[in-house]
């Protein structure tokens, strides 16, 4: 099974260059400057992986991978590059490809093509046959582990190559919305191998969905549109943790927050936090900027563009382009345009218009100038990723089909790594402090 059809992103580089029509996605012209560009930013982010390093020191000694196929679907890019270096260091022969059509960095996807037990076909700006095709590709390799951004793979092996599952010892889901299909896989019986929630960790759900969603998703939005957050109202669609992120950081830079919940507790805590909660009925006749976080389809629909201010800004947060209903959208508009590089105007008949970032896709990853979470944080979520691969391997008789909790000793090894790289010193528990805390027949 693995022959493809579907080449790696060399050899489409190559292709394009020799016909003198490389992909307008792509500065690149030919494959050695995109190799040479790619290089260059990750090296620029192993510098501030502490964590990875860490990890990938341990697994080019002691090669834990060797004889494993890692197939990954992830957003290629300088950081997530890192991650699959070390899984490949480690001994791996590892096939990726993209999780979202436009969040390939195409030179650092070229770059990682170069590493001997690599091959990538991850691409910026492929249709949806071109993205499943290079899910295939990956699958083509049959793998004995998956790393997941979405759930893409999982499921597509599930439904398509169900022939290779008995050689599958497991895989870990980085997101919020994977991990939510991967549940409820599980719970209809579906999921025939084990997985790690690996979003649903301390050290993914505190910093990557929180920091790394708010501060990303706020700086590709302003960089892209040019505008400020100050004074305006900005609507945040859900108050999970990285709706929590975008509050908190929208906030800081004196926006006024709205939040819009389905969840009652979650609506009470984003009021007792300060922010103004209602429903979205009522936050799209006074919203500025809208930025969906929830994971969940038709959360801004046709009624709501109706009551809209002109000039308002639409962008999304979560996985999937399913949050902003654009087909609504586009039945409405007159007229359709590129306000800015990125930013799509949609003219109402009355002349408002409502302008989608990004296409209303990921907004930190898919507009033009987007670079995802900052570096720092996605060196965590990442450790995370490494550590639970090398688990998987280490003690797969415990872990039978369906979703499960990173072992909490994992999620502190790579937390002491962060800290020791960022020279913090913490206190540890006595002997009495740890006597006291594991009975119960200490009364006050």
């Amino acid at each position: 099974m693995t022959d493809t059809a579907y080449p790696p992103i060399s050899q489409q580089l190559t292709d394009a260059a020799e016909q003198r029509s490389a992909s307008p996605e792509t500065e690149f012209q030919d494959l050695e400057s995109a190799q040479e560009e790619g290089r260059r930013k990750m090296d620029w982010a192993a510098q501030h992986m502490p964590i990875l390093e860490s990890v990938r020191e341990e697994f080019v000694a002691e090669k834990p991978f060797e004889g494993e196929i890692i197939a990954m679907a992830m957003h290629v890019e300088a950081k997530t590059a890192i991650l699959v270096e070390t899984l490949a260091d480690g001994g791996a022969e590892v096939a990726v490809t993209g999780c979202n059509p436009l969040s390939t960095h195409d030179d650092v996807s070229a770059a990682l093509d170069t590493h001997e037990n690599i091959t990538s076909y991850a691409k910026r700006g492929v249709d949806d046959d071109e993205y499943y095709d290079a899910i295939e590709a990956v699958i083509a390799h049959e793998p004995t582990i998956t790393v997941d951004d979405g759930m893409d793979l999982v499921a597509a092996i599930h439904e398509d190559y169900p022939e290779l599952i008995d050689g599958i010892i497991g895989g870990a889901e980085e997101t919020t919305t994977g991990v939510h299909r991967l549940r409820a896989m599980d719970a209809d019986g579906a999921l025939d191998y084990p997985v790690f929630a690996v979003n649903d960790t301390p050290m993914k759900r505190l910093f990557d969905n929180v920091h790394g969603t708010g501060e990303s998703s706020l700086a590709s939005i302003a960089m892209t549109t040019n505008l400020s957050w100050a004074g305006k109202n900005v609507v945040v669609a859900g108050y999970g943790y990285c709706g929590k992120g975008v509050a908190k950081k929208a906030a800081g830079q004196n926006a006024n927050v709205i939040v819009t919940e389905v969840e009652p507790r979650r609506a009470l805590e984003a009021h007792m936090e300060g922010y103004d909660v209602m429903p979205m009925d009522d936050a799209a006749e006074v919203g500025d900027v809208f930025l969906t976080t929830t994971g969940n389809r038709d959360i801004i629909v046709e009624e709501h563009f109706e009551a809209m201010k002109d000039g308002v800004l639409l962008a999304n947060a979560g996985h999937f382009d399913i949050e902003i209903d654009l087909e609504a959208l586009d039945d409405l508009a007159v007229d359709r345009y590129e306000a800015r590089d990125g930013v799509e105007a949609y003219e109402m008949a009355d002349g408002r218009r409502l302008n989608v970032v990004a296409e209303g896709r990921l907004v930190n990853l898919a507009a033009p100038v987007s670079l995802g979470h900052p570096v720092e944080v996605m060196d965590q979520s990442f450790g995370i990723q490494a550590v639970c691969v090398r688990e998987l391997l280490e003690n797969a008789e415990e872990y039978d089909a369906g979703v499960h909790d990173v072992p909490d000793e994992l999620d502190k090894e790579i937390a002491e790594i962060k800290l020791e790289a960022e020279g913090v010193d913490f206190d540890s528990l006595t002997e009495t402090q740890r006597d006291y805390m594991g009975s119960w027949d200490h009364g006050t």
